[in-house]
């Protein structure tokens, strides 16, 4: 077993972490810096990081403070990985939405919400209220490589989560102590 695979699932808490943290600085970045609002089902994909945040930040935090010298505990790996593959599939789902491989729920229609704002309302009757764009899920605003963002959500959260499951069943010589 090579050394860098050792210290991965030893550690991957850590890494999980910092893999959650990157993706929704990435998803807030697209959206303060892009100009790119989020829908429904992307605000939905963004829960499932923040849980990842707490699972591995709390389990993370055990294991550097309690010094516990074989690394994080291999139930917080498999609750990683259940919370990276709820997260693929939500992605999976909000990118074959995308595609028209099927229809996307009433609640990703671009339609307004129903809450009335009088304020609103009256300024919008003015003419002097911003009008804000109201996102689909079906809409693509962006993609690379012909792969749409819940698209590499999709890949990266199910990376995310065999890594998980890799590091919950790693063996025993690389859980134990270095005496």
């Amino acid at each position: 077993m090579t050394r860098p695979y050792q210290v991965l699932t030893r550690w991957w808490t850590a890494f999980a972490l910092a893999a959650s943290l990157a993706m929704l600085g990435a998803a807030h970045a697209f959206e303060r810096f892009g100009g790119l609002p989020p829908c429904n089902l992307c605000l939905k994909q963004r829960e499932v990081y923040w849980a990842a945040v707490a699972i591995a930040g709390a389990a993370t935090f055990w294991a550097v403070f309690s010094r516990a010298s074989r690394g994080t505990p291999r139930i917080a790996s498999f609750l990683l990985a259940a919370v990276f593959f709820t997260g693929a599939i939500t992605a999976g789902f909000h990118a074959g939405g995308e595609l028209h491989w099927w229809a996307l729920p009433a609640t990703c229609s671009a339609a307004p919400s129903t809450a009335i704002d009088f304020s609103a309302l009256n300024a919008l009757a003015d003419g002097t209220a911003e009008i804000k764009p109201v996102v689909g899920c079906g809409d693509v605003s962006w993609s690379m490589l012909g792969v749409s963002m819940a698209g590499w959500n999709f890949l990266i959260s199910l990376a995310l989560g065999i890594f998980s499951l890799l590091a919950a069943k790693r063996p025993k010589d690389a859980r134990a102590p270095k005496v």
